[in-house]
């Protein structure tokens, strides 16, 4: 079959948002199709993004492939006969987060027509498709409230994941991704204040502003446990991850309202650790099971120090909450043949 696979980007901005595509892309050459990878550069300005949609719907493909796989907005008004759709996330803004400090712009009658259209817009191209998929069950229930379309949660795998191993359990709770605010490596930092054992805490990952990673690091001296956290502002490569996580004490990913379990979730299962997160950490809540194959924490710095403390002091529970973690992943199939095989269907 030839396959388009087509998104939106934020030049030179790397991330899962990417690496969905990117490793889909190789797996469906794997499996014997031919496959073109399309990107367009989107911005959510909201004097702007209708006049991108149009864009996106001028796009003609159908001489071209026989499908084409559409992710995150809007390039799944792209329109095609066979168009199926592994959803990501809506432009959230004009969404679940528009009743939010979020928001980014006025609730004034100007934004307010913008969004209704926008919403029209993707209800309308979104029911087009001859499929539609999601990374989580939490998106799903996004369009469903939304957009009254139905979606079935498709769950994105990692890359390589044979090259995450497991060489026992250490002091250190790892936590890898981008250092955002949503993120909350701040309220790891603070929690480190309270914790009674001598857990240790990396943050490693690229900081989305100079000025957020060096807020970061000023909150470990201002709070004096530098000598407790470990922080890298700095791209970590994927070797340089494995290395990381091999002997980790446990992974930790925590953000807010998340639309997905996250790939730092995933590549601490595939490494046998337990996760921890919160109970408003969105999609991660799909993954992580509290007490079995990780722990699920208040938003709260002194009850996130209990579980870092938890994990430190019951080594043996460590382990069996590892073990259960990798087998969570066979549970819930995330595995590329079932994602190639529901995509091409």
């Amino acid at each position: 079959m030839r396959i388009v696979l087509l998104s939106s980007i934020v030049p030179f901005i790397n991330g899962g948002a990417r690496f969905i595509v990117e490793w889909l892309e190789e797996k469906l050459v794997e499996a014997g199709h031919q496959v073109e990878r399309f990107y367009l550069p989107f911005t959510d300005d909201p004097n702007e993004i209708l006049h991108q949609i149009a864009a996106w719907r001028l796009m003609d493909l159908t001489q071209w492939c026989d499908r084409v796989i559409c992710f995150r907005p809007p390039a799944y008004v792209v329109d095609h006969p066979n168009k199926v759709l592994w959803f990501i996330h809506h432009i959230r803004t004009f969404y679940d987060l528009w009743d939010t400090p979020y928001r980014g712009m006025p609730d004034d009658a100007h934004h307010r027509a913008i969004r209704d259209n926008l919403r029209a817009l993707d209800t309308r191209s979104i029911a087009e498709s001859r499929a539609v998929f999601t990374n989580s069950q939490v998106v799903a229930d996004r369009l469903k409230a939304f957009n009254g379309l139905d979606a079935t949660p498709l769950y994105p795998p990692i890359y390589q994941p044979e090259r995450f191993t497991h060489e026992g359990y250490g002091d250190e709770i790892v936590a890898i991704s981008r250092l955002e605010p949503h993120k909350r490596q701040a309220l790891m930092i603070e929690a480190m204040q309270h914790v009674k054992t001598p857990v240790k805490l990396r943050l490693a990952g690229t900081a989305s502003s100079p000025d957020y990673g060096r807020h970061l690091v000023k909150m470990t001296r201002d709070l004096g446990v530098q000598d407790r956290v470990i922080l890298e502002d700095r791209w970590i490569s994927e070797d340089e991850k494995a290395e990381m996580l091999k002997t980790a004490l446990a992974v930790a990913y925590l953000p807010k309202d998340e639309d997905s379990y996250g790939y730092p979730s995933l590549e601490g299962a595939h490494a046998r650790k337990a996760i921890v997160t919160t109970t408003d950490s969105g999609g991660v809540l799909e993954l992580v099971e509290h007490g079995r194959n990780g722990l699920i924490s208040e938003p709260d710095p002194r009850d996130l120090a209990q579980q870092f403390d938890r994990l430190h002091a019951d080594r043996q529970a460590v382990a069996a909450m590892g073990q259960a973690s990798l087998d969570r992943l066979t549970e819930m199939k995330i595995d590329w043949s079932t994602v190639v095989e529901r995509l091409t269907s």
